[in-house]
């Protein structure tokens, strides 16, 4: 399996999403830059943190027309396997790969430590590993996490089981119905708020976003007819 980290100007957490691929399935991972046009060799695509484009205009909003997104489309629509974290997750609504919008956190703060998360959806790619309505320790760091959509578009997350993770306890930022994570409704594509690449190993904090990494894989060895590593 071979893992692309794209990079835009402003990520900072390109770093963390690769060593987190190292670490935790040891599969060929490789940066590349928001100028790429060619993801063809590459069967998962992960979009980091970061402050892509200096956050100008709105978080994700310039990203979004960078020449790599066109390549993250088509590999979202050939059910290829991509996950957008923070600014990746913002950038994924803003190109209309998911649904809704992050706004300013309720607080107007910045918020930067660990959270719980309910698991609401075991069966996508980027979960499989996880129990359903498995509570995990993934640490947040976002001014701008507020996950929003109208009503009517919540039902049909709701319908289409699209909400993949839930802040247990307290929610940080003021997300509609404490999402802090959605995917599409073919379940390849998973942006969340909480950073898993930062909670791999316990000296961390946390070693519970190690399954999002594995997860990915087994679904891949599945696809792929080999046996997964649960």
């Amino acid at each position: 399996m071979k893992f692309a980290v794209i990079v835009f100007p402003g990520s900072n957490c390109d770093i963390d999403c690769y060593k987190a691929v190292e670490d935790t399935v040891g599969e060929s991972v490789d940066y590349v830059f928001h100028t790429a046009t060619d993801l063809s060799a590459y069967d998962a695509i992960l979009v980091p943190g970061g402050f892509s484009y200096g956050d100008y205009l709105r978080c994700g909003a310039i990203a979004q027309f960078a020449p790599v997104m066109a390549e993250v489309q088509k590999a979202a629509e050939a059910g290829k396997f991509v996950l957008g974290i923070c600014n990746g997750f913002q950038i994924l609504t803003e190109a209309g790969l998911l649904p809704g919008a992050l706004i300013r956190n309720n607080s107007l703060k910045f918020r930067c430590h660990q959270v719980g998360l309910v698991v609401e959806n075991a069966t996508t790619g980027f979960t499989n590993a996880y129990s359903q309505g498995e509570v995990i320790q993934i640490p947040i760091a976002h001014g701008e996490g507020s996950y929003f959509v109208e009503d009517e578009q919540l039902a049909a997350l709701k319908a289409n089981n699209q909400i993949v993770f839930r802040y247990a306890g307290d929610n940080p930022n003021g997300s509609v119905d404490d999402i802090a994570g959605v995917c599409n409704e073919a379940g390849n594509v998973v942006g969340m708020m909480p950073h898993p690449e930062r909670a791999v190993k316990e000296i961390l904090g946390s070693a519970d976003g190690a399954k999002m990494f594995t997860s990915v894989l087994n679904a891949w060895r599945e696809r792929n007819g080999a046996a997964s590593i649960r």
